[in-house]
């Protein structure tokens, strides 16, 4: 395998499923029992904020159970001991990737461990139920405190420092996505187009499957450990 010196990871919900945590698409996940637009949307929210507010107390309650498998194991090792910058870039909006030992983790859906005021848009660490009754800690108003979630209609963060990590990677792993979500599931076209070897790990092929280079199908805890070891074989240190 060759040397890669610039690696872009993606992750999505399949990495997390193996600690317990729902997937979205699947036919028992998320969004089969839930309507997106009732709980993950702007609209959605100023319909009915308590059930918004119900809806992610209960997602941040299972995230705090949650612990990191061997897939977050090995995306963080590959991070702390590969000779070359590995940037990950989560989906996913728990905290099993810093568990894990990684670190600068671009969350561009938001991170659940946060709440974010309308008012001021400051964010805040959050662990606990948020509700409509709640004073920001920033500017001490009331009614503001949302999910620091990036909902459907709206911007992922860190756009701007995901393009450029894109830009000059020369490796792009994507795994345990759906790849029908954008702008994500444009990422590999994003890799492809700078020349980059395009690799996707995956329970079984997302709607993207064709466009990257290699594919390796199985679990999370299996596939991704496998694929980080290879790469570590060529590296200067060992795994």
């Amino acid at each position: 395998m060759p040397r890669y010196q610039n690696i872009v990871i993606l992750t999505g919900a399949g990495l997390s499923a193996e600690s317990g945590l729902a997937t979205f698409r699947d036919k028992d996940g998320i969004w089969a029992k839930y309507d997106h637009s009732d709980v993950a949307t702007p609209e959605g929210f100023a319909r009915n904020p308590e059930l918004v507010y119900e809806f992610y107390n209960m997602r941040r309650r299972e995230g705090i159970k949650a612990e990191p498998n061997a897939a977050h194991q090995a995306l963080a090792t590959l991070q702390n001991k590969y000779d070359g910058n590995v940037h990950i870039v989560t989906q996913n909006i728990d905290n099993l990737h810093e568990l894990a030992g990684a670190s600068n983790v671009i969350h561009m859906h938001g991170e659940m461990a946060k709440a974010m005021c309308t008012h001021c848009e400051a964010r805040s660490p959050w662990n606990e139920n948020l509700s409509a009754s709640l004073k920001c800690p920033e500017c001490e108003l009331i009614g503001g405190m949302r999910p620091n979630v990036v909902w459907f209609g709206e911007m992922p963060y860190r756009m701007d420092e995901i393009a450029a990590a894109l830009a000059s990677c020369d490796l792009f792993i994507s795994i345990g996505t759906s790849g029908n979500v954008y702008p994500a599931a444009g990422f590999v076209a994003a890799a492809t187009e700078v020349g980059a070897h395009t690799v996707e790990l995956n329970l079984e092929p997302s709607d993207t499957a064709s466009q990257f280079n290699d594919t390796h199908h199985g679990p999370a805890t299996e596939v991704v450990p496998a694929y980080v070891g290879s790469l570590l074989k060529n590296c200067a240190v060992d795994a």
